[in-house]
């Protein structure tokens, strides 16, 4: 029989999001499967639901709102250590069937594969681009500042490698939001960066990965669906200041000398100018007539990340 595998799931108020994920699971994988639920402080009783109903779903509450890297890092943490792999996925996902063995088939073709990623389409069927380079100051300022206004600048085309073939092949991160990561290579790096709140956590991962020798690889045969953003869209006026945060967070780490305090003087005061307008933008369509924010309102700051749970 084919070793057990946990996925970790990171639960704030789900709602049917979470049926629909629990219910394509088991189609997902012919392993047996156990599911770990961070719960962040959920009100709808959901997780509580799946807890009772699923004998193989286990509910792990973390006590209160501490963010989506620290909350899938300490379900992780209670997963064995001795298993190869372990899954962090977000509740909105939808498996299609056999995407998990897809996932594991490749990590056996990448030894050094520390994470692994499917291709995630849109709820309209169309392809999100979840496997992007690490942003730098440079690319990731222009694709900040043309993104919406030019979406097909030669800045914001490079990060997202939209115009790149669809292949298996490694990548400088990979979406959050569906991550088969190799333990021993997770562990070595410490896990997710819990001073991430929320967003940014999953390219500091990759890009922490990449620096210790690990590769991030994109495997387009293994295929999921992400509704994104049911609990980010609902609230813009927290969730994209702690975006523009994460982006600064993330920058700033990596321009850390004393030489380097103007840089990161401008780099603050840009994003948070930045972050007041698309607020304002999104609060606007929020409450108007086209509903809340589109992907391109939270991502196009300084380097980017995925909508996550709380």
């Amino acid at each position: 029989m084919n070793a057990p595998l946990a996925v970790v799931t990171v639960t704030y108020s789900p709602g049917e999001h979470l049926r629909t994920f629990l219910d394509s699971l088991a189609s997902a994988t012919t392993r047996p499967v156990t599911v770990l639920l961070a719960d962040n402080g959920s009100t709808d009783g959901a997780p509580e639901a799946a807890a009772d109903e699923r004998e193989n779903v286990r509910l792990v509450r973390t006590g209160e709102n501490i963010g989506y890297g620290g909350a899938a890092n300490r379900a992780v943490a209670l997963t064995d250590p001795a298993a190869e792999f372990v899954m962090v996925v977000n509740p909105d996902v939808r498996w299609s069937p056999g995407s998990i063995d897809e996932l594991l088939a490749a990590a056996e073709r990448w030894p050094r594969a520390g994470s692994l990623g499917p291709r995630i389409l849109e709820p309209d069927g169309s392809r999100y681009p979840s496997a992007r380079r690490v942003p730098d100051l440079t690319s990731g300022s222009l694709h900040a500042i043309l993104g919406s206004v030019w979406p097909t600048n030669p800045w914001t085309q490079r990060y997202r490698q939209d115009t790149d073939a669809v292949d298996e092949r490694p990548v400088g991160w990979l979406s959050g939001s569906c991550l088969l990561l190799r333990r021993v290579a997770f562990d070595s790096v410490g896990g997710f960066d819990s001073r991430y709140f929320m967003y940014m956590e999953d390219v500091d991962l990759g890009d922490r990965l990449g620096r210790a020798g690990w590769l991030n690889v994109y495997v387009p045969d293994a295929v999921v669906t992400h509704a994104k953003g049911h609990a980010a869209g609902r609230h813009p006026e927290s969730m994209l200041p702690a975006h523009h945060e994460s982006a600064y967070r993330f920058q700033a780490d990596r321009h850390p000398a004393p030489w380097q305090a103007p840089l990161r003087g401008v780099l603050r005061l840009g994003l948070a100018v930045r972050s007041r307008i698309v607020v304002a933008s999104a609060l606007r369509r929020r409450d108007g007539a086209d509903g809340v924010p589109g992907d391109d309102a939270p991502h196009t700051q300084v380097g980017t990340g995925e909508r996550r749970e709380r």
